[in-house]
C-alpha cells in the first residue's frame, strides 16, 4: 500500500550570501553559505557565528536567511551549513555520527577565511543545537562560545538498557521515524504512519516500498538499535570548557536530555563556572506561553517572524558580545533567567533551582488525595494497562505542544489512569525547580511503563500541563521502588487552583507502547492486558516532591 507523503528539496540559495562547498577531510563537500555584514561592519575580519543543520541552510522552517540578516546587522558573520548527506552537501545521510569530525573540519575552514578573525560562536535549535555539541567536543581552539536552544547531547538517542539497569527511558515513536523523514535521504520527506495495525514496522516498510529507498539510520536501529558513537574524540564536557548559554523549554519535549546535561556540566568545574541558563515557557516549536492554543503555521510570516526574532536571538547575542567580543563581563551575564509560567514574567538568579526555593513533599493516598503526610498503613491501587485501549496523547503534535495547549480533564475520566488532587490554594503558589515521583510499582506483565503528569487544575475543571515523566521498569514481576523525573517546573498557580497528579501506563502515540508480553514493541502483532500496581502509605508508599517558593 503507497503512502501519501510530501518531499521538501533545497530552496534556492538566499541573495543576501555567497554558497562555498566546503572540503573536509575525507573529501566530501559540504554546502555552506556565508552572510557578511554590510558597510563598514563588514569591513576586514571579525567575529562569526556558525550554524550546522540537517533541515536545509535555505529552508522556510528554520528562516535561516532571515536569522542571519539579524545578526549580521549586529556585526557578526554568520555561516550557515548543511550537515553531511543533506540538501546541498555531499555525503553519506546518516545522523549524529559525523557531526564532531565535520563540525571540527568546518571550524578549521572558517578560520582561514579573510572575513574571519579566528574567533567563533555557535547558535542554533535541535539537532543544530546538537552539532554545536559535538563540535565542542573536538577542543577546536577557536570555539568560544556555544547557544545551543532546546537540545542535548543525548537528544534522540534510543534508549538502550544497560546490564544492571532497572529502568530505562521509554521510547518515543519520534526515535525511530526521525531516521525516516529527515534522515531517510538527502531531503526531507512529511509523512504519517498508520498505527492502527500491528506491527508498527509494518508501517515503515510501507513507506520503503512507497519511496523505493531505506534509510541507512532506520536500520541501524531495527530491531535492535546500535548505541551510535557520536562523540569520537571524546564526550562534550570533558573537552576544554566553552561558556555556553543553553536555552531550555518549560513544555519542550526534548527538556529532559537537555536537562540532563546540565546535571552533568554541575560535575565539571569548569563547564559550570561558564553555564548561563535561560528557561523559558516555549516549546520545542519555539512557541511562547503567550500564544497558547493559537495554531499558526511552522514558517512563521513576515509580521509574526518580526515580533519573533528579538525574543529568539537577543539573549544569545549578548552572550556572544561578552565572550566573541569582550563587550562587557561575563558577571553582566544573569546566571539564571527563568519565565514564570502564567504570570508571564522573567526572574534572574544566581543558580537554579533559585536559593530560596525550598522542597515540598506531598504523599499520594489511597483516597485519591496528596496529601502532607502519608498514611500509616500500607495500601495498593491498580488499574489496567490495555494495547488495545490506550491512553492518548494529549496533542498531535508534541514539538508544537503550546499550539494545542489541551485542556486535559478528559484523561482524569479513563479507568486506566489513577488520579490524585490537592485543595485549591488560597494564594498563589509558584514552583520553582526540580519535580520527582518516589513510587513502589509492578506489573503481572513482564516490563510496566508508568507515566506521570502534575497539571494545574483550574475552578472550572480545566487541566492544564506544568511538568512530566515516564520510564519503563524493565522487569515488573516484583515491587520496586523507581524514581519518576519529571523535569522541572517554573510555574504559578493561581489561587484557587488545584494541584492534580495522574498516573497510567501509556501516552499513545506520542510513546511507543508496552505490548504486555515482553515482546519487542516495533515488531508484536498482538498484545495482552496487564494490570498494574502503585503502593500507597507505609514505609514505602509514592510520594510526590516539589520545588516551590
Amino acid at each position: 500500500m503507497a503512502v501519501d507523503y510530501t518531499r521538501i528539496t533545497a530552496r534556492p540559495v538566499d541573495p543576501r550570501a555567497f554558497e562555498v562547498m566546503v572540503r573536509m577531510r575525507d573529501g566530501v563537500r559540504l554546502a555552506t553559505d556565508v552572510y557578511l555584514p554590510e558597510g563598514d561592519a563588514g569591513e576586514g575580519p571579525g567575529p562569526t557565528i556558525l550554524t550546522r543543520l540537517p533541515y536545509d541552510k535555505n529552508g522556510e522552517y528554520t528562516f535561516l536567511p532571515e536569522v542571519a540578516a539579524y545578526v549580521t546587522a549586529r556585526g557578526y558573520r554568520m555561516v550557515v551549513q548543511d550537515v553531511r548527506g543533506k540538501f546541498r552537501s555531499e555525503g553519506e545521510t546518516l545522523l549524529f555520527v559525523n557531526e564532531a569530525a565535520d563540525g571540527f573540519d568546518t571550524l578549521e575552514w572558517l578560520v582561514r577565511q579573510p572575513w574571519s578573525d579566528g574567533v567563533v560562536g555557535m547558535w542554533g535549535d535541535s539537532y543544530y543545537g546538537y552539532t554545536q555539541l559535538a563540535a565542542a567536543s573536538t577542543g577546536h581552539p577557536a570555539l568560544r562560545a556555544l547557544a545551543p536552544r532546546v537540545t542535548g547531547t543525548r537528544l534522540g538517542a534510543l534508549p538502550i538498557p544497560r546490564p544492571g539497569d532497572v529502568t530505562a527511558e521509554v521510547e518515543m515513536f519520534v526515535h525511530r521515524l526521525y531516521p525516516v523523514s529527515h534522515f531517510q535521504s538527502r531531503d526531507t520527506f512529511e509523512w504519517e504512519p498508520d498505527w492502527s495495525r500491528r506491527p508498527f514496522a509494518a508501517a515503515v516498510e510501507e513507506w520503503f516500498a512507497t519511496v523505493g529507498e531505506r534509510s541507512a539510520s532506520y536500520d541501524l536501529w531495527m530491531p535492535h538499535p546500535v548505541d551510535l558513537r557520536r562523540f569520537p574524540f571524546g564526550h562534550p564536557f570533558d573537552a576544554p570548557p566553552v561558556p555556553i548559554l543553553q536555552t531550555i523549554g518549560w513544555f519542550d519535549n526534548c527538556a529532559p536530555w537537555q536537562w540532563a546535561d546540565v546535571a552533568l556540566i554541575a560535575e565539571r568545574p569548569g563547564w559550570a563556572q561558564g553555564q548561563y541558563l535561560l528557561i523559558e515557557a516555549i516549546d520545542h516549536e519555539n512557541t511562547s506561553f503567550a500564544d497558547a492554543g493559537a495554531p499558526a503555521g511552522q514558517a512563521p510570516d513576515a509580521e509574526r517572524l518580526a515580533q519573533m526574532l528579538p525574543r529568539y536571538l537577543d539573549p544569545a547575542l549578548e552572550f556572544f558580545d561578552v565572550f566573541l567580543r569582550g563587550a562587557g563581563s561575563p558577571d553582566d551575564l544573569p546566571r539564571v533567567r527563568w519565565e514564570v509560567t502564567g504570570r508571564g514574567e522573567v526572574r534572574t538568579a544566581p543558580s537554579w533551582p533559585p536559593p530560596e526555593a525550598l522542597p515540598r513533599e506531598l504523599h499520594l493516598t489511597a483516597s485519591g488525595a496528596l496529601a502532607d503526610s502519608a498514611s500509616d498503613g500500607a495500601a495498593t491501587r491498580t488499574w489496567t494497562h490495555d494495547p488495545a485501549d490506550l491512553v492518548p496523547s494529549p496533542v498531535q503534535n508534541a514539538f508544537g505542544f503550546l499550539l494545542e495547549y489541551p485542556d486535559e480533564r478528559g484523561l482524569a475520566a479513563r479507568d486506566d489512569v489513577l488520579v490524585f488532587d490537592v485543595p485549591p490554594v488560597d494564594a498563589p503558589l509558584v514552583l520553582a525547580g526540580p519535580v520527582a515521583l518516589r513510587a513502589t510499582i509492578s506489573s503481572a506483565g513482564p516490563e510496566m511503563d508508568l507515566f506521570a503528569r502534575l497539571v494545574d487544575v483550574a475552578p472550572d475543571g480545566a487541566a492544564h500541563l506544568i511538568a512530566r515523566g515516564q520510564l519503563t521498569l524493565l522487569d515488573a514481576s516484583a515491587p520496586t521502588t523507581v524514581e519518576v523525573d519529571l523535569g522541572h517546573a517554573g510555574y504559578e498557580l493561581a489561587a484557587g487552583h488545584a494541584l492534580r497528579l495522574t498516573l497510567a501506563s501509556s501516552d499513545f502515540p506520542e510513546f511507543v507502547p508496552a505490548p504486555g508480553t515482553g515482546k519487542h514493541r516495533w515488531l508484536a502483532t498482538e498484545g495482552r492486558a496487564n494490570e498494574q500496581k502503585v503502593v500507597l502509605g507505609g514505609a514505602d508508599g509514592a510520594v510526590l516532591r516539589l520545588t516551590v517558593l
